[in-house]
């Protein structure tokens, strides 16, 4: 039976933390939670389940963080936790079965995220697998009989356990500000961290987060070496901020290159967006019209679908066409029902 160490970052976490680790009982071996400065409750919440409770002075940075707590892990198994995560008792009892059946090879447990749409701002599914339980310590080992090769890639097994995401607010604000300050610091961003800024401008950004992420995202568009869905991305982010500004010369300017045959249904959407805005209900309808006839999404799932079903929906309210506008509304739930429930790794 494998032994496993719970770790948790904390603030502020008075409300949900007894819910998230009332889950757990009977699961972890020992329960690590490491607090980054809560004002309320928190820590005496977290003394009731552990006596390893950690302080950690926060550096603005979430993995500094992470890579803390699980320093202080002592099992063979981490499972990481967050507050707002919650386990119904039929996923409690399958997930005590695969503790005590985990074959000792494996070295990463995935586990089926649920609820992710509640607050979204950088996924585009309800449900996805997450890598949440893994190996503290890893031994490598050669493969294969001959030509052998040091074994890099990790043992990784898709469980049947589904976690389930239960955000009493959104973080969309939060983590476009952490953003922000970033770019401001001159940071560079991996490829990954990279999407995932585009994709929470895209889904959470207000205006003044698209001015602050207008720098870094030029610069990307600016580097012709960059791998073209990089660009396209950037393109879109570009051109969502120049439609919530009604910049007409820098909505062009960033859509124009992606017009040459099938722009991403984003840019489509923020052509649509910014002639809505500008009362051209016409203009509007015919952009929304391209999102849906066949373009593809770069960084947000809906924008080929619901969203310029929403908008076609305005365009024809404002000509006073209920009938088709409700009919578009009903295509977008429709769509929403259809399309957002799983999605791939």
């Amino acid at each position: 039976m494998a032994d496993i160490s719970v770790c948790m970052i904390v603030k502020n976490e008075a409300e949900t933390l007894p819910r998230c680790l009332d889950c757990l009982e009977g699961i972890p071996d020992e329960i690590i939670i490491v607090d980054t400065g809560s004002t309320d409750d928190t820590k005496a919440v977290a003394q009731r389940y552990t006596d390893k409770v950690f302080d950690f002075e926060w550096v603005d940075d979430f993995a500094a963080a992470r890579n803390f707590s699980l320093s202080k892990a002592q099992c063979d198994y981490i499972y990481v936790a967050d507050a707002d995560e919650v386990i119904d008792p039929e996923n409690q009892a399958k997930f005590r079965q695969l503790k005590q059946a985990l074959l000792p090879e494996v070295e990463v447990v995935e586990m089926a995220y649920a609820g992710q749409l509640a607050a979204a701002t950088t996924e585009n599914f309800d449900v996805e697998y997450r890598p949440k339980l893994f190996r503290r310590l890893r031994a490598f080992q050669f493969a294969d009989p001959i030509h052998e090769a040091l074994r890099t890639d990790p043992v990784v097994y898709r469980s049947n356990v589904v976690i389930t995401h239960r955000p009493t607010s959104n973080h969309g604000g939060r983590d476009l500000a952490h953003f922000a300050r970033l770019v401001a610091q001159g940071k560079h961003f991996s490829s990954r961290l990279e999407m995932m800024y585009a994709r929470e401008l895209m889904m959470a950004g207000k205006p003044e987060d698209f001015q602050n992420a207008r720098p870094y995202f030029e610069a990307v568009r600016a580097d012709a070496g960059k791998p073209p869905e990089v660009l396209r991305r950037a393109d879109c982010v570009l051109a969502r901020g120049a439609a919530l500004e009604k910049d007409a010369n820098q909505l062009l300017l960033v859509a124009a290159p992606e017009l040459v045959g099938m722009p991403p249904s984003e840019i489509c959407c923020a052509l649509g967006d910014y002639y809505l805005a500008i009362g051209n209900t016409q203009q509007a309808a015919d952009w929304y019209a391209a999102a849906l006839s066949g373009a593809s999404p770069e960084l947000v799932a809906t924008s080929a679908g619901s969203q310029p079903m929403l908008g076609l929906a305005n365009c024809y309210e404002l000509v006073g066409d209920m009938e088709q506008a409700n009919d578009y509304r009903q295509q977008a739930k429709m769509w929403n029902k259809q399309n957002l429930r799983r999605g791939a790794k």
